[in-house]
């Protein structure tokens, strides 16, 4: 043991005189020209040391330097700026005066990827055409990475492409290793913070960069990110999630696939490419699982209507306004001009506004900021549920036209999901066509236009009885008595009506309604601002009388108008039954006494009670 041990000592002692030798006999400046030379010579970007090179010996062999700075050819500013860079280098190379780098350390750098810091070309440089099909040679590829292991700590990205706004990424931190073939491992991490939003991401790849540029392949693992703030939910949206990616260079073509990401409770796989042109071009098809938007959108306050401005006027006054567009073409809008896609989507389940649609299905397509939706559909409990539509956002003023089919769907969920507080169920079907200049439902609520005819099965309305105001008014009025309903709710089993809106006002036309205890006809309006209504109906109470048959049976052929008016939370109504009562019987008063005068024609009082109903 003891001589196991003193073989060490003398191999450290060895080791340590031979890096002070070397630190004597070698001066790392030797090397700044060389590396200076070898970057412009294999790149032609121009590589600026400050400061002195210095060595530093442990755990690695390095070469430490002062502030870095590495310039594209004609570029206005530097593409890489770095408080100090660490190069880790071979021991038996230096004994010969050979530079070999193992390692490549930047720590504190500012990589800038601008218009400002590309290359530009000599004035009396050659211009090649913009579209070369030929195949390019090994000498034009540029600068191949021949560096075994790059290390970035501490550092920040600026990217921008063209007049666009600028994005960076901040706390990099990436460690990179190839083999002599370019296939390469990555470890990345990093901090975006833009728009008040923050997000953070971290990720490992393989990456085989041995035909680069024409050709690049990546498998992204461990791909996890966190996005926090904005308009973000106050939780943050947390996900994971990995893929493949190949870019090939004479197509500008970035390609995906076994694409897996999730985001909170929300999961979808797929497939996708983009070519990087003027105007990119998306072809995506997607699956989800299950897809939250309640958990991943946060929710957005719905406009103060004269029902609720003073429950909301105290929350009001502390709410920042939000800034003035200068056009009318909302900024999330905007940016489909930029781009054409083509979009597949299908999922088993999506939650929205408390809704619950399954099984579906999505073709979207954007030219250039026409997009659209030619199918959208689903199951939306025991309904079905279609919408199609379209938005034109290549002009100032926007336009979305939507076709909305449903069958068969509960009204009650709808009515919920949109904070309308009317207390109505039932299986809605509609048909209608809606148009109007944003997606957003409280600007459908003030401003789109449309119509639809709208059909309801199994209706059932909170909070009035149509049945028993009739009957109640009429048992006050007459002998007539009513069956006891204390059940504070009109079913009819259908209902129809054709819907008309306008900047708020739905007109409500040709209604029609049944059930065994009634039917109803009638037309009115709703105003969705405001939140109230004024509507007309003509109401038969068909079932649920007692008393004078002949009276009952006037009243089952009746139609007895009734009036409902006012704030949807607080509704009116009047009756016109003492109308229609004290025409009963005057009508009933004059067949009796025309029947007398028939049977007393012949006589003198006969004749005159005669002569006095015809001038009634």
């Amino acid at each position: 043991m003891r001589r196991v041990l003193t073989t060490l000592m003398i191999l450290l002692v060895v080791l340590v005189a031979g890096l002070s030798a070397l630190v004597v006999m070698v001066n790392p400046n030797d090397f700044r020209d060389y590396m200076v030379r070898q970057v412009e010579a294999r790149s032609g970007y121009q590589l600026k040391l400050d400061g002195p090179l210095r060595w530093h010996v442990w755990p690695q062999l390095s070469i430490l330097s002062g502030r870095v700075t590495l310039t594209a050819p004609g570029a206005e500013v530097p593409v890489v700026k770095a408080d100090n860079m660490r190069l880790d280098v071979g021991l038996l190379p230096l004994l010969s005066h050979q530079l070999q780098v193992k390692q490549v350390m930047l720590k504190g750098a500012v990589i800038q990827l601008t218009p400002q810091t590309y290359a530009a070309p000599e004035h009396d440089a050659p211009v090649a055409p913009k579209e070369n099909t030929l195949p390019q040679a090994a000498e034009d590829r540029g600068w191949s990475w021949d560096i075994a292991r790059l290390q970035v700590a501490d550092s920040v990205l600026v990217f921008q492409h063209e007049n666009e706004e600028q994005i960076t990424v901040r706390d990099i931190r990436l460690q990179m290793e190839q083999d002599a073939a370019h296939q390469a491992t990555l470890d990345f991490s990093g901090r975006v913070n833009r728009d008040q939003r923050d997000l953070s991401l971290s990720l490992k790849a393989q990456v085989d960069a041995s035909d680069y540029p024409s050709h690049l392949t990546a498998t992204i693992s461990d791909l996890k990110w966190q996005l926090q703030g904005g308009d973000v939910p106050a939780q943050g949206i947390t996900g994971a999630g990995s893929f493949s990616a190949q870019w090939q260079g004479n197509r500008q073509q970035i390609s995906l696939s076994d694409l897996h990401l999730s985001a909170n409770d929300s999961a979808f796989s797929g497939k996708g490419s983009v070519i990087l042109s003027a105007k990119p071009q998306w072809l995506l098809d997607l699956q989800f699982d299950t897809l939250n938007l309640d958990n991943l959108l946060a929710p957005k306050e719905t406009a103060s209507t004269d029902a609720s401005t003073d429950q909301q006027g105290q929350q009001a006054q502390t709410r920042m306004p939000r800034p003035v567009i200068a056009n009318n073409v909302e900024p999330e809008y905007t940016s489909l001009r930029d781009f054409t896609a083509q979009v597949s989507l299908t999922a088993n389940s999506i939650r929205w506004r408390g809704m619950r649609f399954d099984n579906v299905k999505g073709q979207f397509s954007n030219n250039a900021g026409l997009l659209n939706i030619s199918t959208l559909q689903g199951k939306m409990g025991d309904g079905d549920i279609s919408l199609p539509g379209m938005l034109d956002v290549r002009r100032d003023n926007s336009r979305a036209v939507f076709q909305p089919r449903l069958d068969n769907v509960e009204i009650g969920n709808i009515l919920k999901a949109f904070n309308y507080p009317i207390a109505l169920t039932g299986k809605l079907s509609l048909a209608g066509d809606f148009s109007g200049s944003r997606i957003d439902a409280d600007d459908f609520r003030r401003h789109w236009q449309g119509d639809a005819h709208v059909e309801i099965k199994d209706s059932r309305m909170e909070g009035l009885n149509f049945q028993q105001l009739v009957q109640q008014a009429v048992a006050r009025s007459s002998d007539v008595q009513a069956q006891d309903n204390y059940d504070n709710v009109t079913r009819l089993d259908t209902f129809s009506t054709d819907v008309s809106l306008d900047s708020g006002v739905m007109t409500l036309a040709d209604m029609q309604g049944s059930s065994p205890l009634l039917s109803l006809s009638g037309q009115g309006e709703m105003d969705l601002v405001r939140e109230q209504c004024d509507t007309h109906f003509n109401i038969r109470v068909l079932d649920g009388w007692k008393g004078d048959s002949k009276l009952i049976d006037y009243l089952k052929s009746t139609d007895i108008p009734l009036n409902v008016y006012g704030k949807w939370q607080s509704l009116n109504y009047s009756l016109q039954v003492d109308q229609l009562l004290r025409k009963h019987l005057q009508d009933e008063a004059k067949r009796r006494l025309s029947e007398w005068a028939d049977r007393n024609k012949d006589s003198q009082n006969g004749k005159d009670l005669k002569k006095l109903l015809n001038k009634l």
